[in-house]
């Protein structure tokens, strides 16, 4: 009876039977044989003969097709091959308000006009349509949305005609109609999270639910909240990492550790942070030898508690750095290790991992060498109080507190001024950059910007840390193991084309080169030194360079003209770092070369790879907290004028910097009355009248327009200008 039954079903089952993946190649086949870019959808179904038990399959297979980005089907009926119609695959990287940037597969990003955006959002998988350009860099067109990526967006309620409405962060100019729930009650003015319940072809068409209220927009504070909460910045640590990091906390430190590390309790070995640092992660000492100096960075060895796959070290992986913005952190690691086991706090026995190097007189790396070790911080240096006994203006009190390390602060000094000429010697090019310094007051608002001061102390642990850096990738290299490099590669070919091109508007010489060197842009910088235009030329320089980011492969640093790099001196904030460590600790371990390559080659890709995306998230999440919290400070500054640099030009207005590092833009509708060339990136000029406002033109502004949610600043030129 059941032999039957096979028989009877396989007699129903259709001979000709055809699996998705063989409608698959039938789809590709017949459109790339069709002698025109589309097919109608009911012609390739007769060329596939679909039948009626065939259908799913072959609707299936359409399906698949279109989310790998091979075909496009316009209005449902139009089938037509990616690849003869100058398509490609790709995501939605960013929007504003009037335009968006999709990066396709191949790398290349493409600007996206609002119009062209299809409503498209972030994180979105799209197909991207090459147009004509009209800057020269590469610009596009959404045909289609391939699959969606996270719904999710911030903005402000604003209530119209008594009906609120969404004004979205980014995405649209016009307002979106909001579903509402009245169990999440918001007012107007409203900082909120979002979430898109209904999608039209345009992003104003959309239909968004409110999901949470972050309070007031006027405050930085809550817009900060905001911008945490849409770049996926975590807010608390998983219950298993924190559990994790409470048993290593309440274990302390055993003696057992101490096995199989140098001693090096005896020694002058201190830290130079922040007064306000907590997280403490690496120390130096400096000794003179009859060959020269060594130097000793002295790094907390994190990777001792943090094991490969943990909770902690999956958490860690995920964040990739720790987070800073206005007074706040959000770590990479939780507090009982940043701030606690893993600190090299003074007074206190910590396990670390040392790099020695050994400098000749002229400050050239002759020998290095790390090892396993246990350090006891003589005092918590602050970079402020070593200025101050350098300079010869220390107090009573800062005398006393650094009374046991006097000399070797003037060896520090002695050995980072000879560093600091080797640096100038291969001609890396010293760029200006200037941080800014957020002061908030109890109540969590901004009260005062300044530009973060940096003094000999901090250029002294920059020049010590970028050694020890160069003694790890270069070990690294010469042991030819997996490792995360941090590199910087020379500028593109574009980018130094427009500094050849536009020099000489500013009546500087552009140095001769077909490939440019790190010595090309310290010429341009020491050829612009003494003029009006150095910091219009710093700028340029600066924005002509790649972005430095983490690779297993050694390509160098050309900012810093170094053959060999890496990051080794922040375990504790960054993972690139703790990364290094285990490779390092096991190559300490005596590991050979093939037993290193099989554990970590696989480990160095994705740490380089998921760090990059995180600090970019990071950087991110930084400025645009710092834009919200400076827009914040010139609130109580509407109406007063001030004087301040052009920084940056464009064909709608430019930008102007105040000397307590905060910008704003001067509209053109704000310009006096006229018609304006570009000339790009240094000047806007009125053709009848000759007016010209420069790059690096210093000019009186005044404060018109403050947006916190936003974190705009708009400025006008002063009546007297």
């Amino acid at each position: 009876m059941a032999e039957k039954s096979k028989k009877k079903a396989a007699a129903k089952k259709p001979e000709n039977h055809v699996s998705v993946e063989g409608y698959k190649n039938k789809i590709i086949t017949f459109l790339e044989k069709h002698d025109k870019k589309s097919m109608q959808l009911s012609e390739l179904e007769k060329k596939c003969r679909t039948k009626k038990y065939g259908q799913n399959a072959f609707s299936e297979a359409l399906s698949q097709l279109r989310s790998e980005g091979r075909i496009l089907i316009r209005k449902g009926v139009k089938i037509s091959l990616t690849s003869r119609i100058n398509c490609q695959a790709g995501s939605v990287t960013r929007l504003s308000r009037t335009f968006g940037f999709a990066a396709a597969e191949d790398g290349t990003e493409y600007f996206i006009p609002g119009k062209y955006m299809l409503g498209a959002m972030p994180g979105d998988r799209v197909l991207i349509s090459e147009i004509p350009s009209r800057t020269g860099e590469p610009e596009g067109e959404i045909v289609d949305i391939i699959e969606e990526g996270s719904s999710n967006l911030t903005g402000r309620i604003e209530y119209t005609d008594g009906v609120p409405y969404l004004v979205p962060d980014t995405a649209a100019r016009n307002h979106i109609t909001i579903v509402r729930d009245e169990s999440i009650p918001f007012s107007d003015g409203d900082k909120v999270l979002a979430e898109i319940v209904y999608r039209g072809r345009r992003h104003a068409e959309h239909k968004v639910k409110i999901k949470l209220v972050f309070g007031s927009s006027e405050y930085a504070s809550a817009c900060a909240a905001s911008i945490l909460t849409i770049h996926g910045a975590p807010d608390s640590f998983p219950q298993d990492a924190v559990k994790e990091a409470r048993k290593i906390a309440e274990g302390g430190i055993q003696e057992y550790s101490f096995n199989n590390r140098e001693d090096m309790r005896h020694m002058c070995i201190f830290t130079i942070d922040g007064a306000e640092s907590k997280d403490l992660d690496d120390a130096v000492s400096v000794e003179k030898t009859d060959k020269g100096y060594r130097l000793g960075v002295h790094i907390a060895d994190v990777s001792h508690y943090v094991k490969g796959n943990g909770a902690l070290d999956k958490e860690a992986l995920v964040r990739g750095t720790s987070i800073y913005y206005a007074d706040r952190v959000i770590p990479m690691l939780p507090k009982e290790l940043s701030n606690g086991i893993c600190s090299l706090n003074p007074n206190e026995d910590r396990l670390t991992l040392s790099a020695f190097i050994d400098l000749s007189p002229t400050g050239e790396m002759m020998s290095y060498r790390f090892c396993k070790s246990v350090i006891r911080s003589r005092v918590k240096g602050v970079y402020s109080e070593i200025n101050s006994i350098l300079d010869g203006t220390e107090t009573q009190e800062i005398r006393e507190k650094y009374s046991h390390v006097r000399e070797s602060i003037g060896l520090i000094n002695e050995l980072a001024d000879i560093l600091i000429a080797k640096k100038a010697k291969r001609h890396s090019p010293e760029l200006d950059t200037v941080e800014s310094k957020l002061i908030i007051d109890e109540n969590g608002v901004c009260v005062d910007v300044q530009p973060r001061e940096r003094g000999k102390s901090e250029r002294i642990i920059e020049e010590f840390m970028l050694t020890a850096n160069e003694a790890a990738a270069k070990l690294a290299r010469e042991k030819e193991v997996p490792f995360v490099y941090r590199i910087h590669e020379t500028p593109p070919l574009e980018k130094t084309d427009k500094l050849r091109e536009t020099l000489p508007k500013f009546g500087i010489e552009c140095p001769n080169f077909t490939e440019f060197k790190p010595a090309h842009a310290s010429e341009i910088l020491e050829r612009a030194k003494d003029t009006n235009y150095y910091e219009a030329v710093n700028l340029m320089v600066l924005r002509s360079m790649s972005k430095a980011k983490y690779s297993e492969v050694p390509v160098g640093h050309f900012g810093l003209a170094l053959k060999d790099y890496a990051h080794f001196t922040s375990p504790i904030r960054r993972y690139p770092d703790l990364a290094i460590h285990r490779i390092i600790t096991d190559i300490l371990a005596g590991y050979s070369k093939d037993w290193l390559t099989k554990r970590y080659s696989g480990f160095a890709h994705s740490a380089a790879e998921k760090s990059s995306g995180a600090e970019l998230r990071a950087v991110t999440i930084e400025r645009e907290c710092e834009d919200c919290y400076k827009a914040e400070f010139m609130k109580p500054h509407l109406g007063e004028v001030f004087e301040g640099r052009i920084s940056s030009v464009t064909e709608f207005g430019f930008y102007v910097t105040l000397p307590n590092t905060v910008e704003g833009l001067v509209h053109i509708r704000s310009l006096p009355e006229g018609e304006y060339d570009y000339s790009e990136p240094v000047s806007l000029t009125e053709k009848f009248s000759g007016v010209s406002y420069n790059l690096g033109d210093t000019v009186r502004i005044l404060c018109s327009a403050v947006n916190v949610s936003e974190g705009k600043i708009d400025f006008v030129l002063d009546d007297d200008e």
